[in-house]
């Protein structure tokens, strides 16, 4: 069994087509997804039609919650706060149902996946150092768990202690927990523009981070074209 792990899609289409693609050539057997599908870029339609055809499994992300209802966005910056106002607008109801039905965590197969954080999913924390993968350890029932919100990849490990680094691949090994990051899809923050998500082979034990290159700049022209705030194009550019 073969699994892609992909995450902050972004309504960022020229990116998903390019992971879906790559999906196909690494031959995996299954998808999950990590939230926040929508969001940021120009075609959430477009995502999360592909990401419901596709009948994977998925849990929400602040982005999913927060366009799929009305909820003041006073925690938001004024870039992330347009774009989930222009997002509401082009969704239709059945879309926003099924965002709100979303699970804030759910097991799969023998791993678990959460957007955010395990010891609390619904209130939209960031893990980026060891103290707050140690606080989601506690809650962790499986040897591994993906997330994401970050927009960074990162692997945090626990045996007796929790360690943390970026990685490429490595093999899991027996009586340790993982809690890991697999970047994002539509809008990268770690310096490196490239597409990322994860190949989790249970067959073998590994987990791989991929990167791949996508047409940044007919993401940009998008996000201009529809009104959307300048800043969300040029970051695509420098993935940050």
């Amino acid at each position: 069994m073969k699994f892609a792990i992909i995450a902050d899609i972004h309504a960022n289409l020229e990116a998903f087509q390019v992971v879906l693609e790559d999906i196909k050539l690494q031959k995996c057997t299954h998808t999950a997804c990590l939230g926040d599908v929508v969001g940021y870029n120009a075609n959430p339609k477009e995502c999360l039609d592909i990401v419901r055809n596709l009948g994977i499994p998925c849990v929400k992300g602040n982005h999913d919650e927060y366009c799929s209802g009305n909820t003041p966005l006073d925690g938001f910056n004024p870039a992330a706060a347009e774009a989930v106002n222009w997002t509401r607008q082009q969704l239709n109801e059945e879309d926003r149902q099924w965002l709100r039905e979303l699970k804030y965590l759910r097991m799969v197969t023998s791993f678990s996946i959460v957007h955010a954080t395990l010891d609390g999913p619904q209130r939209w924390g960031y893990v980026f150092d060891k103290l707050a993968a140690a606080a989601s350890f506690t809650y962790q029932n499986t040897a591994v768990c993906f997330f994401g919100h970050t927009h960074v990849p990162v692997a945090f490990m626990r045996d007796s202690v929790v360690r943390g680094g970026t990685y490429s691949k490595f093999k899991v090994e027996p009586g340790k927990k993982y809690f890991i990051n697999v970047g994002a899809v539509g809008q990268p923050r770690d310096n490196n523009p490239k597409a990322a998500y994860v190949v989790y082979d249970m067959d073998e034990g590994t987990i791989e981070l991929r990167r791949l290159e996508y047409d940044i700049a007919a993401a940009q022209k998008k996000i201009r074209s529809a009104g959307l705030p300048e800043r969300l194009a040029e970051r695509l550019a420098y993935g940050r």
